[in-house]
This record gives structure tokens, C-alpha cells and sequence, in this order.
């Protein structure tokens, strides 16, 4: 997307203010990697502030790879409480770096905790759960944001100013060299391949035919790899005995793997999950499949390959639930393998067409 001439007019850049700016925000793969979206119009807005963000041990190796951003503050704070010793220590971290501006992109009250006993002159974040002690910069009008990435990205913009059309795509750069070095420790050697991302958070938004197009494409000579985390060591292991021997399993707990398996793919089939945004913001051809969610709320902004959906009429769809509850989950199971096997080499002859050129 040509979106920064579109975010230069709608925000004065102010090149003289040099203090280093904090992102607090959400911790999910997908929407971390999103938040770099909000990275690229800050940066637009204050070319020459450093930018941090905050991180977790599990999203820390995308921040190797997002443009912009100096650091990662790596803080693994417990999910089920506030852990107040926790929140002072982070604090003192984030005291000692000297932030000047804070965005918070959470709406609990626990994001703003650590931020407020720094004492970081500007605090923003929407209101959310009251959290009038803890931000000094407040938004509001959160819930007439449509989209996630709307109520994240205009936190970066001054109060009140107009949303521009389109956002800035997030980017992840990864080299060419970090690639063929990962291949060659993989034992991948240098063809083509279809990485497959067949987990997500919650079971209805998982496609369950991965195994069965897995088989095809590998009767056709391609070689695939399954990506994910140790959750789909299962699915995977299901998918490896059904395609065969031209099926690798790449599964595993390190993201960075996962990262590099998508820059190196030359095609990722993916679920609505965390490995979708990631490909597609590598800038790899990426085919979504989605069924309970849908891809105006939730697909990457950088633009699909293909976005593929059931094409029967299901009326409870979208419903964004991580359980189907209603009609047997045929949002998924009525998008056949040979359908996606069909759009997949579309997609590859259309590579292999730029690579040839």
C-alpha cells in the first residue's frame, strides 16, 4: 500500500523533538507484528525519535526485524496478576531510558501500572478501564474505531486529528544471507516451497484439511514445511504422514524459526493466526484462509495473495468465536483442499513468472 504521502498530510513532522518514545502493546503474534503499523507513523511524526517497545520473551525476535525500532524491552509480566514488585522493577527500567511519550495499545488498567511509576511525561492510551490516575494523555471514542488497527495506529497521531485513509503496511526485513543460512542448517537445500501454518488461537479458526492438500501439492513435486509452535506438533506430525517424504516438520518453540521458514517460503498457506501477518509482512506471497473471523477486521493490511473463505452461505459467519458453537464448523469444512490446491499453483506459476523475469 502507497499510504505514507497519505500519513504525511494528515500529521506536521517535527524533526527537532530527539526524546526516545515507548509502545506498550498487544502481546499476541499477529498484533505485535500489526503494531509496526504504528512504528512507521510515528516515525513519519517524529523522524528523529529513538523508538522502543515492549516485548515478550515469545514475540522478542520480531523486533530484530521491524525497521524503525531501536530496542525491544523484553518483560514476560505474569498474566492472572497485577505483580506490583514486578511492575516497579520495569519501571526503573523504563525510568533509566528516559521516555519522553508512552503509547499504551492495551485498555486494562495493568498496562498503564509500570508507565505511571516511571513518571513518562505523556501517557497516552483511551481510557479503558478507568485508568484516569495512570494516563495523562487520554482518548477517547475507542469502541467507534472499527478495526483493531485503527484504535492502535490512532494513538500515534495527535488528539483529534482525522484518520487517514489507509494505514502504513507493517514491514519485516529479513536478508537474503540470514535466510540461505537458516536453509542450509535446515538441510532444505535451495528450491522452492509451500510453507503450511495450520494452527491459530482456538480450534475454529483452524482450516482441517491441511493434511489432505499437503498430499496433493506433494504428488505435484512441491515440497512443504509445516511452521507453528509446539501446539501444532500434533497436526503437524498428521500432515508429515499424509503428504510423505517431500513433507518437512519446522514446528517447534523458537518464533524466530518460524520467521525465517516464511522469508524463505516461496508460498505461505495460512489460518487466521499470528504466521499469517508475519509472512505477509515479509512480503511473501501468503494465502489466508479464513472462517469465523473476518479478513476486513483481521487480515494483514500488506494485502493477501488470496483470501480464501467458504463460498457457501453460513449465516452465523463472522462470528469470532474460538469454538464453533453452530453448524458443525462449516465455515472450514466447506473449503475443500482441491480448491486451495488449485489457488496455490496459481499463485506459485505467478512467482516462479517474476522470478524467471
Amino acid at each position: 500500500m502507497k499510504t505514507d504521502s497519505t500519513v504525511e498530510r494528515k500529521v506536521v513532522s517535527d524533526p527537532d523533538d530527539t526524546r526516545p518514545i515507548l509502545i506498550v502493546p498487544y502481546m499476541w503474534i499477529g498484533d505485535f507484528v500489526r503494531g509496526h503499523t504504528v512504528v512507521r507513523v510515528l516515525k513519519q511524526r517524529w523522524p528523529n525519535r529513538p523508538v522502543d517497545i515492549l516485548v515478550t520473551t515469545l514475540c522478542a525476535p520480531l523486533v530484530d526485524y521491524m525497521p524503525g525500532v531501536r530496542a525491544g524491552v523484553v518483560w514476560d509480566l505474569p498474566r492472572s496478576r497485577l505483580a506490583l514488585t514486578q511492575q516497579w522493577d520495569l519501571a526503573q527500567q523504563m525510568r533509566a531510558q528516559g521516555y519522553g511519550t508512552v503509547l499504551i495499545m492495551p485498555r486494562t488498567w495493568k498496562s498503564a501500572i509500570a508507565p505511571a511509576l516511571a513518571g513518562i511525561p505523556e501517557r497516552v492510551g483511551f481510557v479503558g478501564e478507568a485508568r484516569f490516575g495512570l494516563l495523562n494523555r487520554w482518548r477517547w471514542g475507542e469502541r467507534a474505531l472499527p478495526r483493531m488497527i485503527d484504535r492502535k495506529a490512532s494513538l500515534a497521531l495527535p488528539a483529534g486529528a482525522e484518520r487517514p485513509p489507509e494505514w502504513p503496511a507493517p514491514q519485516l526485513r529479513v536478508s537474503g544471507e540470514e535466510v540461505t543460512r537458516w536453509r542450509q542448517a535446515q538441510g532444505l537445500g535451495t528450491g522452492p516451497a509451500v510453507a503450511l501454518a495450520p494452527g491459530a488461537v482456538g480450534s475454529s479458526k483452524r482450516w482441517t484439511s491441511y493434511a489432505e492438500a499437503a498430499r496433493m501439492l506433494a504428488e505435484r513435486g512441491i515440497d512443504l514445511w509445516v511452521v507453528g509452535g509446539p501446539n501444532e506438533k500434533a497436526i503437524a506430525a498428521e500432515i508429515v504422514a499424509t503428504g510423505g517424504s517431500r513433507v518437512r516438520n519446522l514446528t517447534g518453540h523458537d518464533l524466530r524459526n518460524g520467521i525465517l521458514a516464511m522469508a524463505a517460503a516461496t508460498l505461505a498457506i495460512s489460518n487466521d493466526s499470528g504466521l499469517l501477518h508475519v509472512a505477509a509482512a515479509i512480503g511473501t506471497p501468503t494465502m489466508g484462509i479464513f472462517g469465523p473471523t473476518s479478513p476486513y477486521h483481521w487480515a494483514p493490511l500488506n494485502g493477501l495473495a488470496a483470501t480464501i473463505q467458504a463460498k457457501t452461505s453460513i449465516p452465523c459467519r463472522p462470528c469470532h468465536r474460538p469454538v464453533c458453537t453452530m453448524n458443525d464448523h462449516r465455515c472450514m469444512r466447506d473449503i475443500p483442499a482441491a480448491e486451495v490446491v488449485a489457488i496455490a499453483e496459481q499463485v506459485l506459476a505467478e512467482a516462479g513468472a517474476r522470478v524467471s523475469h
